[in-house]
């Protein structure tokens, strides 16, 4: 039963059931008293808007973010944000350790590439390209210089910085999405343990 007082404190009351047999929902479903500060409570309120007028769902998701950020830190593993999509993109959230990074300025369209490991062995490729700006002349070839001075018959065009976030399975998946020298430091990062015990 959730009761959220407006005045001194919210209430979240735990029941828990005595037998196998309880049939109705109030003996079925656990319930917990939280006492929650008076300076805490517009914290709270705001939460329960959030999640639609239900706290306990949003109590229930900040805890398993919570415990999932938490273990992954005693384990080594990173709290990780990365900005995905065109421009500034949007915010991702993961636990993970960095294990490569490859920037590539020699192709058409260069990149940095990063790629971590996530708890359940997962692997989050992530790829930054920067904006691009291009000239070319009427048979589509570079046009140099003269064409950045606007001599001659010269088309341009562009395209904003982009950023993209892939999770592959495991390494044979990720062969194919990143540059080869990179999936050999995560190959090799790979073998190596995570934690090894010394007998000393």
């Amino acid at each position: 039963m959730l009761l959220l007082a407006l005045l001194p404190d919210i209430r979240i009351l735990l029941r828990m059931p005595l037998s196998a047999e309880a049939r109705s929902y109030h003996d079925a479903v656990p319930n917990k008293t939280i006492y929650v500060s008076d300076g805490d409570l517009p914290l709270f309120a705001r939460a329960q808007e959030l999640a639609g007028g239900n706290l306990s769902a949003a109590i229930a998701k900040a805890l398993r973010r919570y415990v999932d950020l938490s273990e992954g830190l005693q384990e080594g593993f990173d709290d990780v944000v990365v900005r995905v999509g065109i421009g500034s993109g949007r915010k991702v959230r993961f636990t993970g350790v960095l294990v490569g990074e490859w920037v590539d300025s020699h192709h058409k369209f260069p990149g940095r590439y990063r790629v971590w490991r996530g708890r359940q062995g997962k692997y989050v490729v992530h790829i930054e390209r920067s904006e691009q700006f291009w000239a070319v002349d009427a048979e589509g070839k570079p046009a140099g210089w003269r064409g950045w001075i606007g001599m001659g018959d010269v088309r341009y065009g562009g395209s904003p910085k982009e950023s993209t976030l892939e999770v592959v399975p495991d390494l044979e998946a990720l062969r194919e999405k990143v540059p080869s020298e990179l999936f050999e430091m995560v190959a090799r990062s790979a073998r190596q343990p995570t934690v090894e015990d010394l007998d000393i």
